[in-house]
């Protein structure tokens, strides 16, 4: 229940604060780890197809967090059937071995590009999956439960054009 109300209260926070936020969901994890076979899928609901958008990765992670990385496979469905996707890698800490992101001394929040001046072009819904791709230095097989992230999510925000005399 305390994840459920930090989890609103960083949301009210986000929606008040951030004018440009279109649209974002989360998918919650369990207490033992994202299973490398659970994938965390999310329908997108159309949007302004004339509108450019910034598309975020967003996790939310603990100490119990082992790697100083995240590989991640995000594909992206579209409405008339095609099909993108890419294998992601993003720092989680910085050099000392503290975490990145805004966050207390338990939770930090990562916002992670993952597309940027994208159009929606195709109407309809759009669908994003998101999966680990983590292992272990030397094993073959991925990380069967990746400890440490509590939540993974996506949030779109619509870009900010500069304007210029």
């Amino acid at each position: 229940m305390n994840r459920y109300l930090f989890f609103l209260a960083v949301m009210t926070l986000i929606t008040s604060c951030d004018e440009q936020l279109v649209n974002a969901e989360y998918h919650d994890l369990p207490q033992t780890g994202w299973s490398i076979e659970d994938v965390a899928t999310f329908q997108i609901p159309p949007q302004d197809s004339l509108a450019s958008y910034n598309l975020f990765i967003n996790l939310r992670n603990t100490h119990d967090y082992e790697y100083n990385n995240l590989w991640l496979i995000s594909q992206m469905k579209f409405p008339q059937g095609k099909v993108v996707t890419d294998t992601l890698e993003y720092r989680m800490t910085k050099t000392d071995g503290s975490f990145l992101g805004s966050g207390s001394n338990d939770v930090y929040e990562n916002k992670l590009w993952l597309k940027e001046g994208i159009r929606f072009r195709e109407s309809g819904t759009y669908q994003l999956a998101l999966k680990h791709a983590m292992r272990k230095t030397g094993e073959v097989n991925g990380d069967a439960q990746l400890k440490g992230i509590l939540e993974v999510g996506y949030s779109i925000e619509k870009q900010v054009q500069n304007g210029s005399n």
